[in-house]
């Protein structure tokens, strides 16, 4: 019933590639998120939620959306803080909030979900 897990170096560089992965969809979503508000917000809190997911379901481990989630809270710290003249990225308003925080909120749901099921949640997997 279980599902075979890639091999062990596909794993790794699997691992690497969603850690860039994370890093990348957080540095675009804090962008993102200012940029359009609310729909920038929705848009980037979806290619976060994606890519946990995407982790997840690739490398069939919890480590595969715990790298994409480090990835991103690595680049939120670095855009968080403020640069020597004064420019933020993240402010204190509430769409930036949001993003910092349901943002976390998807990754430890996404790093905790089961990881040998079907692709879509409540869907059984196909007997063989």
């Amino acid at each position: 019933m279980a599902e075979a897990q890639p091999p062990l170096a596909a794993r790794i560089a699997a691992y690497v590639l969603f850690l860039l992965l994370g890093f990348a969809v957080s540095v675009c979503g804090s962008f993102v998120q200012a940029l359009w508000p609310p729909v920038g917000l929705l848009l980037a809190l979806g290619a976060t939620a994606a890519t946990f997911y995407a982790g997840l379901r690739v490398t069939g481990t919890r480590l595969g959306a715990a790298m994409p989630a480090a990835g991103w809270f690595l680049a939120l710290v670095l855009v968080i803080v403020p640069r020597p003249e004064g420019d933020t990225v993240l402010w204190t308003n509430a769409t930036s909030l949001s993003w910092m925080f349901v943002g976390s909120i998807l990754g430890v749901i996404c790093a905790t979900l089961p990881t040998r099921t079907s692709w879509f949640p409540g869907v059984p997997n196909s007997p063989r």
